[in-house]
């Protein structure tokens, strides 16, 4: 498929700058991809198409405060640098951003803080990623992180809201957040709350977890026409023997795998076996899924309203069918539903 097939016109305010006030109240459309037929209900509604045994997919990835604002030695100029993952925690090598990248050079000296305690040295300015930055630090690593995190904020992405608020620092994290690592937060696990997962429980609904560590590679804009020349980043995928274990069982049971967001469906179809089973991991992803594509592990999705031209929206529209999401995502709409991480779900079944 082509990258102008997945263009469609998304007003400004279509995308939501806050979360509902609750949670699982945010609005949740259902497509029924087998007849096309969508349903208009809330989020906590989700446990209605579930049942005993169906086993629900989390990332329980951490949103750590990737966002840093300093200044440039000798200018003073205004810098933005945004972590994207640590690289060596002995020497503080982290991979980031830099913006406005283009006056900065190797050997630069980067500070941060009022008072300008925390300072960073370009070391390398030829990734693909942007920069390498070194934290000079005496302190102990656990100091050094206290510190630096300490200084940063939450990436929420600027297309969604120009400045981060303090309360962004608990809205842009999912209530079972665990594994810190993440610079944007999956978006569709934002919905749960704790008053959801004990409905499931009274349902005999299960949950496991995995963890993929959600970067910015998502949110890139796809400058390629042809989808199949579009390299995705890599993101770190752990699967734990306990999580393969459950979804593997509700797969052979006849239970429905259900993968919550498209961290979870990339994580998910990276390593399966032949029976469509899922392997125990820990490493990287690069997988890019859109259409066309057969899933084998999950029998039912929930994702966010994604942006026009986004490597989310091709994933989901690989699971239910290009023309089925065009037609939903055109109900939604319509229909008001707010986009982006803070917006309401699609559940696919």
């Amino acid at each position: 498929m082509k990258l102008s097939q997945f263009n469609f016109e998304l007003p400004a305010d279509r995308i939501a700058q806050e979360p509902t006030r609750w949670r699982d109240e945010a609005r949740l459309m259902v497509l029924h991809k087998g007849s096309g037929e969508i349903e208009h209900r809330l989020f906590k509604d989700i446990i209605d198409y579930f049942g005993k045994g169906d086993t629900f997919v989390l990332n329980d990835t951490k949103v750590f405060p990737a966002r840093l604002y300093g200044k440039k030695e000798k200018t003073g100029a205004d810098i933005m640098v945004l972590l994207l993952r640590e690289l060596n925690r002995e020497q503080r090598l982290w991979d980031v951003i830099v913006d406005p990248a283009r006056k900065i050079r190797i050997g630069n000296k980067l500070y941060f803080g009022e008072d300008e305690s925390l300072v960073a040295e370009v070391i390398d300015n030829t990734t693909s990623r942007g920069r390498t930055l070194r934290f000079l630090f005496d302190g102990s690593y656990e100091d050094f992180k206290e510190t630096l995190f300490g200084l940063g904020e939450p990436y929420v992405p600027d297309w969604v809201k120009e400045k981060t608020t303090p309360e962004d620092v608990e809205n842009y994290q999912t209530i079972f957040a665990a594994n810190e690592g993440a610079v944007s937060a999956p978006a569709a696990g934002l919905h749960f709350s704790r008053e959801l997962f004990n409905r499931m429980i009274l349902k005999d609904i299960e949950k496991t977890f995995i963890t993929v560590h959600m970067g910015i590679g998502h949110f890139r804009t796809v400058d390629v026409e042809d989808l199949s020349k579009h390299r995705m980043d890599s993101e770190r995928l752990i699967i734990s023997p306990e999580a393969a274990a459950a979804i593997n069982k509700a797969k052979r049971s006849g239970k429905k795998v259900v993968a919550i967001g498209a961290t979870v469906m990339r994580g998910l179809e990276t390593y399966v076996t032949t029976t469509h089973e899922v392997n125990a991991y820990d490493g990287w992803t690069n997988k890019f899924i859109f259409p066309p594509y057969q899933y084998s592990v999950p029998d039912a999705i929930v994702s966010n309203f994604h942006l026009p031209q986004s490597t989310m929206l091709m994933s989901v529209a690989a699971f239910g069918g290009y023309k089925g999401v065009m037609a939903a995502y055109e109900e939604a709409l319509k229909e008001g539903y707010r986009f982006g991480p803070y917006g309401d779900a699609l559940l696919i079944v």
